[in-house]
């Protein structure tokens, strides 16, 4: 697994392999919306959670079709499939991979994003904690709709229309999170109900996308 995991980060940080195409996205919308919305601090304070969070998630897609491209398009996902490793670990790894290439990034760069949206000081820990929390459901999900478009010409259209609607409660919860820690209320339902939707998809979206992944290898 060890050995899968680092060949995964090895090929994310090569040219095109999505590794700072998130972060330079997350960037972008950025430092779009005051264009688009005025350079009012107190607007900009009040949807900056939400701004943070959508372009967050945007990024987070953006490299998805490539989790299991590269191994379909050389042979090596068949090599998975009759490996020792069971096919809900490889997808494991695979989604963890993504995650460190693209979530941690973004979770650490959170604060730059967030002072350029000017929001709150008080909020910037609520926005790092609700990240952390709900970005590896992002991860898992998007593996899921990548091995569900594995092996399909043209399919990031049609994996981004599988995923975006499962990123919605992901999206609603984790905005919230960052909203109430910036307006110092209470963030305890909005974090529970992150946590649980990362946990529960960690915990069974693997063994959905191993099923589905095993089905396209037939």
């Amino acid at each position: 697994m060890i050995s899968l995991l680092l060949r995964d980060l090895r090929l994310a940080m090569r040219a095109g392999g999505g590794f700072g195409l998130g972060l330079s996205f997350f960037l972008i919308v950025t430092v779009l919306v005051p264009f688009g919305v005025g350079p009012g601090s107190a607007l900009l304070a009040k949807i900056a959670p939400g701004i943070l969070w959508l372009g967050a998630l945007l990024a987070c897609l953006l490299s998805l079709d490539r989790i299991f491209a590269l191994d379909w398009e050389d042979g090596s996902l068949d090599l998975l499939a009759t490996s020792p490793l069971p096919m809900e670990g490889v997808v494991t790894v695979k989604a963890l991979a993504h995650w460190l290439t693209t979530g941690l990034p973004l979770c650490i760069a959170s604060p730059v994003f967030a002072l350029l949206l000017s929001l709150p000081p008080e909020g910037y820990q609520w926005l790092i904690l609700s990240l952390v929390l709900g970005t590896p459901a992002l991860s898992v999900i998007g593996t899921f709709g990548a091995a569900l478009t594995v092996g399909l010409k043209r399919g990031g259209l049609l994996l981004s229309l599988l995923v975006l609607p499962l990123y919605v409660p992901t999206l609603i919860f984790g905005a919230e999170v960052a909203r109430r820690g910036a307006e110092g209320l209470a963030t305890t339902t909005p974090i529970l109900m992150l946590a649980g939707i990362s946990a529960g998809t960690i915990a069974l979206l693997p063994f959905a996308s191993a099923l589905v992944l095993r089905v396209n290898l037939r």
